[in-house]
């Protein structure tokens, strides 16, 4: 029996259904076939998903975002483990951070990842310029972790810039894009190539009282560049790198994909 996309996205907690998070749910709903194609036609011509592939979330049946230190579908246990002790103290809850959408794939013949990070209104991108913030009365374990991940994007930045000069990552500014150019330089480090996409969903119309719709792909190529200057080199989008012998490639896509 098929069931229609309201039926589907009423699955998710209430305010969940609208905006970027019901649409990384539809794209990742249907047979492998079809998601796998979807998934594709983000990353090509530099990576395939194929439907033997592993992604998170799974349609509706699979609801959790992927935190890669416990993602064992996705990644190998050692190399998990790897990225738990690199980001984290272990001294307090652990939580790394989340990907809208998360999935192996063929990165030029190798097995690697696509990362996404995807928005439906310019400011969800906005919003996180003033970095990452801790409670107003952290725990000690928060305190210890907050050092750890500065410690983890200086790594990154350092090495980063040995590749390419202009890098200015650091945790406590436009910590979420930040974040996501760390951990994909450090999946290369540990063997693992990827493929970061920023995805902007077109005409997400029912988010005009959150935030200025997203319109063109251009548009949104030029908010992510213009988000991004003080902190990444402008040059490095839409083009493939190569770190300790892995390739990376961060992308700027949008898609159209409309909830009703």
């Amino acid at each position: 029996m098929n069931v229609s996309k309201q039926e589907l996205i009423k699955k998710l907690k209430a305010k969940e259904q609208r905006g970027s998070k019901p649409r990384c749910h539809l794209l990742t709903h249907g047979t492998p076939e079809e998601v796998a194609a979807r998934l594709t036609q983000l990353i090509a011509p530099w990576g395939q998903v194929r439907p033997t592939d592993h992604w998170l979330p799974k349609g509706f049946d699979i609801l959790e975002e992927a935190q890669l230190h416990n993602a064992h579908q996705l990644l190998a246990r050692e190399i998990s483990q790897q990225l738990q002790t690199w980001w984290l103290s272990g001294t307090s809850e652990l939580r790394t951070p989340n990907w809208d959408i998360a999935s192996t794939c063929l990165i030029e013949g190798k097995e690697g990842l696509l990362l996404v990070e995807a928005k439906a209104h310019d400011e969800e991108l906005i919003k996180e310029e003033k970095g990452r913030l801790l409670a107003t009365q952290p725990t000690e374990g928060e305190k210890i972790n907050h050092e750890h991940i500065g410690k983890a994007i200086r790594e990154a930045n350092e090495e980063l810039n040995t590749l390419c000069p202009g890098w200015n990552l650091n945790r406590d500014s436009h910590y979420q894009i930040v974040n996501r150019f760390a951990w994909s330089w450090k999946l290369c480090t540990l063997g693992v190539p990827v493929i970061l996409v920023y995805l902007g969903f077109l005409n997400a119309l029912e988010m005009r009282d959150r935030g200025n719709e997203l319109r063109t792909g251009t548009a949104w190529d030029q908010l992510v560049f213009s988000h991004g200057k003080s902190i990444i080199p402008p040059n490095v989008w839409n083009k493939k790198f190569c770190i300790k012998g892995c390739l990376f490639v961060p992308l700027c896509r949008a898609v159209e994909f409309p909830l009703n």
